[in-house]
């Protein structure tokens, strides 16, 4: 009898400890959906770095950060420096890149991407209709809840109406 409440205890564990594993997985894959830039790429459950060709810098999606050169050495900021103020973010395309420091290889990027300078036929997240990335703050359809889907789409399954032009 002993062995019977043994055994049940510990498959009883197991199943918790499975079940709240999986859990945190869910949750770490609906933190980066939600941390993209509205002017991200749609179609990418994960994105750890854009590559933004038309101006040879990067995005660094968990920290918000810009990563660029100048003077020889790369720049990590908020925000782009004074010479990319005419650059829009909105239009200009971006190359998700999922692997640890792109930028010590940027020759290698800068050529392989060379031919989306000038781009500017990508969907972005704020222009999409896929309801995962509603999520995001900012996005027009965000009404600022989760309605226990983690997707932030209202349940009618319709948005506001807004974000649906060109801007």
């Amino acid at each position: 009898m002993k062995k019977i409440i043994f055994i049940s205890t510990f498959l009883f564990t197991l199943v918790i400890l499975t079940q709240k594993t999986q859990a945190q997985v869910r949750v770490g894959v609906n933190i980066n959906i939600g941390s993209q830039p509205v002017w991200g790429p749609v179609g990418y459950d994960y994105a750890e770095y854009y590559y933004l060709p038309d101006i040879d810098a990067y995005y660094y999606v968990p920290r918000r950060q810009f990563i660029y050169l100048s003077n020889g050495r790369w720049i990590f900021s908020a925000s782009l420096p004074v010479r990319y103020r005419n650059y829009d973010l909105y239009s200009g395309y971006k190359v998700v890149i999922n692997e640890p420091r792109p930028y010590l290889h940027a020759g290698v990027y800068r050529t392989r991407y060379a031919p989306y300078r000038g781009r500017h036929d990508q969907i972005i997240i704020r222009n999409s209709d896929e309801p995962k990335y509603y999520v995001v703050k900012g996005h027009p359809k965000y009404n600022g809840h989760d309605n226990g889907n983690h997707n932030g789409w209202k349940k009618n399954g319709k948005g506001n109406g807004k974000g649906h032009g060109n801007h």
